[in-house]
């Protein structure tokens, strides 16, 4: 007589069943679909520089690749394009983008409006995609506060010097005036020998 299969033997088996199910579908789905590489998800730039958003992708076939800006402004479509085809780059943007065949794209003269969150979408022509975010943050150079304090060193230096030249100014004039004073005491103390004398 045959022992009675057990219910932890069967659920073994089907656990194993679906792990390999599971990682066949998985990749099935990876051959097909789209991979996505950003070396750099944060960029810290200052205005007008020139900075490069670069990304890397592979998928079967021709993909279409899309960037858009999202800011505290909305939503902004900024290109889109077909490796090895002309892009359709959008008017506020004409003259400060450059696309690359890899997926990537160089924006030209940043100011402080272009800081925000930069979406690229890559879609497959069987229709997967993928995303990915890279955050810019573009901060503003400070020659005003140095000039500024360029001007008020400056200032101050000259404020030093004027009271620098009064301070020489007073002491010689207070030099000048005690030797005088002294000269007067001198004299009256040898007119008043002088008199002592004659009256002796």
């Amino acid at each position: 007589m045959r022992p009675l299969p057990s219910r932890r033997r069967k659920s073994h088996g089907l656990s194993l069943g679906v792990f390999a199910l599971c990682l066949a579908a998985a990749r099935c789905l990876q051959s097909q679909g789209v991979s996505l590489y950003i070396p750099q998800a944060a960029i810290n730039a200052t205005v007008e520089e020139d900075i490069l958003l670069s990304v890397a992708y592979s998928c079967h076939g021709i993909p279409t690749i899309e960037w858009k800006y999202t800011s505290n402004w909305g939503v902004q479509k900024i290109v889109e394009w077909k490796p090895g085809t002309q892009a359709n780059i959008s008017q506020s943007h004409k003259d400060r983008v450059c696309t690359f065949d890899n997926g990537s794209i160089q924006l030209f003269s940043v100011g402080v409006r272009d800081s925000g969150y930069y979406v690229i979408t890559v879609t497959e022509h069987l229709g997967s995609s993928q995303f990915g975010t890279i955050v810019l943050h573009v901060s503003e150079i400070l020659y005003e506060d140095l000039h500024f304090v360029a001007v008020f060193l400056a200032l101050l230096a000259a404020v030093a010097a004027v009271l620098i030249s009064l301070m020489w100014v007073c002491n010689k004039c207070a030099y000048k005036f005690q030797r005088k004073r002294r000269h007067k005491l001198k004299e009256s103390t040898t007119e008043e020998i002088e008199l002592q004398d004659v009256e002796c």
